[in-house]
């Protein structure tokens, strides 16, 4: 049976994949960078003139924070290629895990003195700064942004 024959029916992942792009507010361009691959390579996947293969499959599921099998389930994507798929994806980046660990460090020195929440909190200091310098996106170089003036504003209630 040919790749086109063993396609099952549905939507074509392309328009699932310009969906996702659309909820996060990303331009083609954008996507792009975020998969190391063209402009004009997303704008065929959209388009559904060419079907992306394994590796980026799972990519885009890390970049829309789904599972990669939920992302080709029920589209056009060739069945032999969804076996293949791996299982997991990761589903964040260093940069939303280190803004999840200081919000959680944040309300955790509302519950301890001013002196303990201090020391924890500034340890934070030095780690948003040596993320800003590694982080190459701009929306999560924002992100890193608001967390320091998040934990500026935190440590400055302290005193």
């Amino acid at each position: 049976m040919s790749e086109k024959s063993d396609r099952p029916p549905g939507e074509g992942l392309g328009r699932r994949i310009a969906a996702h792009r659309a909820k996060l507010g990303w331009t083609q361009q954008e996507l792009a960078v975020r998969l190391a691959i063209s402009r004009v390579a997303v704008s065929h996947l959209e388009a559904g003139m060419s079907d992306p293969g394994e590796r980026t499959v799972a990519l885009l599921a890390s970049v829309f924070k789904v599972d990669p099998h939920d992302l080709v389930a029920g589209t056009t994507y060739p069945r032999a290629r969804a076996e293949r798929l791996p299982l997991v994806v990761a589903t964040h980046t260093e940069v939303e895990l280190q803004i999840a660990l200081l919000d959680r460090d944040l309300e955790w020195s509302t519950l301890v003195g001013p002196a303990l929440a201090r020391v924890q909190l500034e340890g934070w200091v030095v780690r948003l700064t040596a993320l800003a310098h590694v982080t190459h996106d701009q929306r999560e170089r924002r992100a890193v942004d608001d967390a320091r003036q998040r934990l500026r504003r935190e440590l400055a209630a302290l005193t």
